[in-house]
């Protein structure tokens, strides 16, 4: 896309040499007409700084032009701009580059603040001196009605460059603030859709472990059994809890026993791969849905488990019961974890029954 620095004003609004002569020809400024004003060049320069002092003397009794103006360099500035538009005025040439000054001077007009309310009057203003001032000239004293008609249309002609310009820049402001608007709603849904989806992620974890809670688990678990499925491969569930967690919140306070659970779900997530699923099933029992992994498997990572459980929280200890399905023929979820609960329970019995026959106490 061309970006409009690289374009000069009679580009970006695409006047061409065909548009300026049907601008002329509506306002019927011929160039008879416009050879005509170029006779009274000489008398215009000669009472220009006149005419320039006058109109800004009358300028600057506006409160807002005054405003704008500001400074005695930007006075002298606009006085010098003035001047060459007042010839230029009565050069008799019409062409782009007459054309393109015009265009310019909308654009400064635009840029520092000057509103059509304050130009036209302005324009209005500088065509009664300058007639004034060439019906007081002897040399030009015969200047009929045609020429000041002529100066009349050419000053339309400008007015209409200008307004050209005005509209343009209007147009560009209100596409810059519209993009501007659009890129920021983008940047909020951008914000909402994340902050929902954290949201959303936030619904799915349990607080206190970090690992998915039960209405998750429903949902993964289908998603892993599907895959199982289609894959044809085995998904083992691990049915995990704490030994004896009553007595240890009984004992110790439910802050240490929130603090072991904290600490269970960090070892669950660092024992997995990223394909597995770790759930809070409820209290203090756990569910890992290994996809792609058979029992034998499925102890590697209990081992793991255990060994890092022991480093964070040792003298606690973990019962862990298992279930496989598939490759080929499938059981639901629900059958999948009531074996895996009932199997876990039964490595808890045995534990406890190893604890009897060696002599500890059990409770």
């Amino acid at each position: 896309m061309l970006r409009h620095f690289d374009q000069s004003l009679l580009e970006q609004l695409r006047i061409s040499d065909v548009e300026v002569r049907r601008r002329l020809s509506l306002l019927g400024l011929t160039p008879k007409r416009l050879s005509e004003l170029a006779q009274l060049r000489s008398s215009i320069a000669g009472r220009v700084d006149a005419i320039v002092d006058e109109f800004y003397e009358h300028q600057l009794s506006v409160n807002e032009i005054a405003l704008l103006i500001a400074d005695r360099e930007t006075l002298q500035r606009l006085k010098m701009a003035q001047r060459g538009y007042i010839l230029d005025l009565f050069s008799g040439v019409c062409d782009t580059d007459y054309v393109n000054s015009r265009l310019r001077i909308g654009m400064v007009h635009h840029r520092i603040g000057v509103p059509p309310k304050l130009f036209i009057p302005s324009l209005k203003l500088l065509k009664d001196l300058i007639v004034r001032a060439i019906r007081n000239d002897e040399s030009s004293c015969d200047v009929s009605f045609g020429i000041v008609d002529t100066l009349d249309r050419l000053l339309h002609f400008d007015t209409t460059l200008v307004f050209d310009t005005y509209i343009d820049r209007l147009v560009r402001e209100r596409e810059a603030a519209k993009e501007r608007s659009e890129t920021y709603a983008r940047s909020l849904e951008e914000k909402v859709a994340e902050r929902t989806a954290e949201l959303q992620e936030a619904a799915r974890i349990d607080a206190l472990t970090g690992v998915f809670n039960r209405r998750a688990m429903d949902e993964l678990f289908r998603k892993q059994l599907a895959a199982a499925r289609r894959q044809k491969v085995s998904l083992t569930v691990m049915y995990v809890d704490v030994d004896r967690f009553k007595k240890i919140n009984d004992e110790c306070g439910h802050i240490r026993g929130d603090e072991i659970l904290r600490l269970l779900g960090q070892c669950l997530k660092s024992s997995i791969r990223e394909t597995d699923v770790a759930c809070r099933y409820g209290g203090d029992e756990f569910c890992l849905i290994l996809l792609e992994c058979d029992v034998e498997g499925a102890k590697n990572v209990r081992l793991k488990l255990v060994d890092a459980f022991a480093e964070v929280c040792p003298g606690v200890n973990l019962s862990c019961g298992f279930s496989e399905t598939g490759p080929t023929e499938f059981h639901d979820q629900d059958a999948l974890v009531a074996l895996a609960d009932e199997n876990m329970y039964r490595a808890k019995r045995e534990t406890c029954d190893l604890e009897l026959a060696s002599g500890e106490v059990v409770s």
